[in-house]
C-alpha cells in the first residue's frame, strides 16, 4: 500500500487555563496518564468500575466482557437496567423541580420544562404505547420535528423496552420507507408539520407518501402530534398524540432489560444502496454518553446549561441531546430552527439569552456563520461561556481559531470531537481540564479507548505517517451488529484483512510527534495524485485559510496521466465571481495552495457556489459532488437536500 501522506503542518498549541484545570472533572494530565494506566493493568476491571459508578443497574451484572463470539461483544450482558429511569427517575428527589429542557421554538417562544414534568410526560406517552400493544424489542420510528415531544417518544420507547429508530425530518418520503420496511416497525410517531426558518414542512404527509410504496403492513399506527396545526389526511390508523396520552397515568414502571438489549436503531449512508442499520445496545452505550459528557465536556449539572444543535434524527442528537445529559441531571437548550432564522445571528442570541455555558456545533455550521457575520458573535454578551466544542468532520485550523478567539474570547477550551454513529460517544477528543489542543486535532483518545494507525495489512504505521484508523479493543458503547444483516456488520467494520477483531472506522488519520491524531479524510475520500496518497480534509484546511474563502470540499476525478485530479468546490465569503474576476480568483488559490501544501496538491479544478450542497442538518454531501466532478448525471435522492438549486451552479467550469 502507498502510504496515505500527511500535508497539513500545524504548530500552534493552546493548554487549559490553570482556572479550567482546578475545577475540571479531569484535572491536568496526571490524572488522564492515570486513567489511562487503569485500562491498560486492568481492562474489564476498569470498564467494569466505572459502569458500577455510574449506572444505576437493577440488577447488577457479574461477567464484564465477552469476546468468545467475536466481533459481536457482550457487555455486563448478565445485568439488568432501564435508560429512562437512568435519566429521569434517579433525580426526581434530588432535582425533580430543575429544569431538564429549555425549548426554543422556530419563532422563538421558550418553554420549560422540569424533571418531574419530563418524567410525568415520557410515562403517560409510555403507557400510550402500550396501549396500542407495542411491547419489548418491537421497533416504533420516530419522525418527528425537534422539541420537547422527540425526546419524549424516545424516553418513552426506552422506558418499556421497545427499540426506537429516528428518522431525520428532512428525509424524504423514500428513505423513511426504507427504514420503515428493513425495521419492520410496528408504530410511527410523528407531526403533523415541523417548522424551520419560518416554513412549515409537512411529515405527516411524508409519513404518508411512505407507508403507500411497498410492503408496510407491519405499521399498526401512527401517532401524530399536533406541532402546527397544519392540515393532514386521516386514516383509521392514525391517532393525535394528545388524544392517546389524555387519560394515561402519570406513572410508569420501567421495563428492565439487559444491559445487552437493544435501545435503538439508527440508519446510517443510505444515499447510495440499502441503508445499515446501526444497532446499539443499552447499558455499554448509555455508559459511554455518561463518561463522555463527564469527561469531555467537563459536565457540571448543578450549574451547567448544556446545548448540543444536532437534531435527535442523528446520532449526535441521540447521545447528546436525549440521553447523555439527562443521565447527569443537567439542564440542556433544544432548539427547533435554524442558525440564520430569522437574522445570522440566531445561535449567538440564544447563547446570550440563555446563559449557555457549553455550545456544541458542527464545523460546516461554523464556517457557515463565519460567512454570515464573522463579527455577529461580539455584538452579544457570550461570557457564560466556558467550552465550546465541534462534532461531524475535521474542522480547519482558520474555523478552529475563529471560534476560539471570536466566539470563546480565547478562554473557552475548544474539545474537537472525533467519534461516529456506529461507536455511540466520542473516541478521540480533549479532555478540557487535562490536554492542550492544537487547532485542527481531535487529540488523544479518551481513557480506554485504544486507538491505532495502521496499513492495509493491519500493521501499526510510523507516527507522522497516514494510515487506517482502528480501535484495536472491543468498547462498551460501539454498534453490536447491523440490524438484520450480521455478515454486513463483519465486512465492513472488522475485515479480515485486519485480523477480524480491530474495529475498522473508515477514516484516514496520522498521529503527530507528541500523539495527537489527525484526522484526514474518510478512505474514500482519499485521493491518488500522481503515486501520492492525499487527504481531501487537508487540502480543504488550505483552501480555507486563504482570506478570500469561506468553505471548501474537494474531491477526485479521474486523470489519464495523475491517475486522480483534484477538484475544489469553493463558496468565497463574497459574492460568487464569474468570468475572468474568477479565473483570477482560481489561479490565485491554486498558487496559494501550492505555497500551503506543495504543488501536487494544487486543484486542478476550481468551481464556486453561493453555497456547498448540504443536508438539512449541514452536512455536505460529498457523492454529489464526485458526481458533479466526473460529469455524471446525478440519479440519487437529493430532496435531503437544503438547497438543491446550488448543484447547478457547481457544473459551471470557470
Amino acid at each position: 500500500m502507498a502510504a496515505i501522506e500527511s500535508i497539513l503542518t500545524e504548530n500552534r498549541v493552546f493548554p487549559p487555563s490553570d482556572t479550567f484545570v482546578g475545577q475540571s472533572n479531569v484535572s491536568g494530565m496526571d490524572a488522564y496518564s492515570a486513567l489511562c494506566r487503569q485500562a491498560e493493568t486492568d481492562y474489564a476491571g476498569y470498564w467494569a468500575g466505572l459502569a458500577k459508578q455510574h449506572i444505576d443497574w437493577k440488577a447488577p451484572f457479574t461477567r464484564v466482557l465477552d469476546e468468545s463470539n467475536a466481533p459481536f461483544y457482550k457487555w455486563f450482558e448478565d445485568g439488568t437496567l432501564n435508560v429512562s429511569y437512568n435519566c429521569l427517575d434517579r433525580h426526581l428527589a434530588t432535582r425533580g423541580d430543575r429544569t431538564a429542557l429549555i425549548f426554543e421554538a422556530d419563532d422563538g417562544s421558550v418553554t420549560k420544562v422540569t424533571y418531574r414534568q419530563l418524567h410525568a410526560r415520557v410515562c403517560q406517552f409510555a403507557n400510550g404505547l402500550k396501549s396500542l400493544g407495542v411491547a419489548p424489542g418491537d421497533r416504533v420510528i420516530v419522525y418527528m420535528p425537534m422539541g420537547v415531544e422527540a425526546v419524549v417518544a424516545m424516553q418513552a420507547c426506552a422506558r418499556i423496552g421497545a427499540i426506537h429508530s429516528v428518522v431525520f425530518g428532512g428525509f424524504s418520503a423514500k428513505s423513511l420507507f426504507e427504514r420503515i420496511e428493513d425495521a419492520r416497525a410496528k408504530v410511527i410517531v410523528t407531526a403533523d408539520e415541523s417548522l424551520r426558518g419560518g416554513k412549515a414542512v409537512p411529515l405527516k404527509k411524508a409519513v404518508d407518501d411512505a407507508l403507500a410504496m411497498g410492503d408496510t403492513a407491519c405499521v399498526e399506527r401512527v401517532v401524530v402530534f399536533r406541532r402546527s396545526g397544519g392540515a393532514v389526511n386521516w386514516t383509521p390508523r392514525d391517532l393525535w398524540w394528545h388524544e392517546l396520552t389524555q387519560t394515561m397515568a402519570e406513572t410508569c414502571e420501567p421495563t428492565w432489560v439487559s444491559a445487552e438489549h437493544p435501545l435503538f436503531i439508527l440508519y446510517t449512508s443510505g444515499s447510495t444502496g440499502k441503508p445499515k442499520g446501526v444497532q446499539h445496545s443499552t447499558g455499554g452505550y448509555l455508559l459511554g454518553a455518561i463518561l463522555s459528557m463527564r469527561w469531555v465536556f467537563d459536565a457540571k449539572p448543578d450549574t451547567d446549561v448544556f446545548w448540543c444543535t444536532a437534531d435527535v434524527g442523528w446520532i449526535t442528537g441521540h447521545t447528546y441531546v436525549a440521553y447523555g445529559p439527562l443521565a447527569l441531571g443537567m439542564t440542556e437548550v433544544i432548539f427547533e430552527g435554524i442558525p440564520t432564522y430569522p437574522n445570522p445571528g440566531r445561535f449567538w442570541e440564544m447563547i446570550a439569552r440563555h446563559k449557555v455555558t457549553t455550545f456544541y456545533t458542527a464545523p460546516t455550521a461554523i464556517r457557515s456563520l463565519i460567512k454570515l457575520g464573522a463579527d455577529l458573535p461580539k455584538q452579544h454578551d457570550l461570557s457564560s461561556l466556558r467550552l465550546l466544542g465541534t462534532v461531524g468532520e475535521p474542522i480547519n485550523p482558520e474555523a478552529w481559531m475563529w471560534y476560539y478567539e471570536t466566539v470563546g474570547n480565547r478562554r473557552c477550551p475548544i474539545v474537537d470531537t472525533w467519534w461516529q454513529t456506529e461507536t455511540g460517544s466520542h473516541m478521540i477528543a480533549p479532555l478540557p481540564g487535562a490536554v492542550a489542543t492544537k487547532p485542527g486535532s481531535c487529540t488523544l483518545p479518551l481513557p480506554g479507548i485504544q486507538v491505532g494507525v495502521v496499513d492495509e495489512a493491519g500493521h501499526d504505521v510510523a507516527k507522522g505517517q497516514g494510515g487506517f484508523l482502528v480501535i484495536k479493543r472491543p468498547f462498551p458503547s460501539q454498534l453490536r451488529t447491523l440490524w438484520g444483516d450480521p455478515d454486513r456488520f463483519v465486512k465492513t467494520y472488522f475485515p479480515p484483512e485486519l485480523g477480524g477483531k480491530m474495529y475498522l472506522a473508515g477514516d484516514s488519520t496520522h498521529q503527530d510527534a507528541d500523539g495527537y491524531f489527525w484526522i484526514m479524510g474518510r478512505i474514500d475520500d482519499v485521493l491518488n495524485v500522481s503515486g501520492h496518497r492525499l487527504g481531501t480534509m487537508e487540502i480543504e484546511s488550505a483552501l480555507v485559510a486563504n482570506p478570500l474563502v469561506a468553505e471548501a470540499a474537494v474531491v477526485g476525478k479521474p486523470h489519464d496521466i495523475k491517475g486522480e485530479a483534484v477538484v475544489a468546490f469553493v463558496v468565497l465569503k463574497g459574492a460568487r465571481e464569474t468570468g475572468d474576476a474568477a479565473k483570477k480568483i482560481v489561479a490565485d488559490l491554486r498558487e496559494w495552495v501550492g505555497k500551503e501544501i506543495g504543488p501536487i496538491a494544487k486543484p486542478d479544478e476550481i468551481r464556486f457556489g453561493d453555497n456547498l450542497p448540504k443536508t438539512r442538518s449541514g452536512k455536505i454531501m460529498r457523492r454529489l459532488l464526485r458526481a458533479i466532478a466526473k460529469g455524471e448525471a446525478i440519479t440519487q435522492d437529493v430532496s435531503t437536500l437544503e438547497n438543491p438549486a446550488i448543484l447547478d451552479q457547481l457544473k459551471e467550469a470557470v
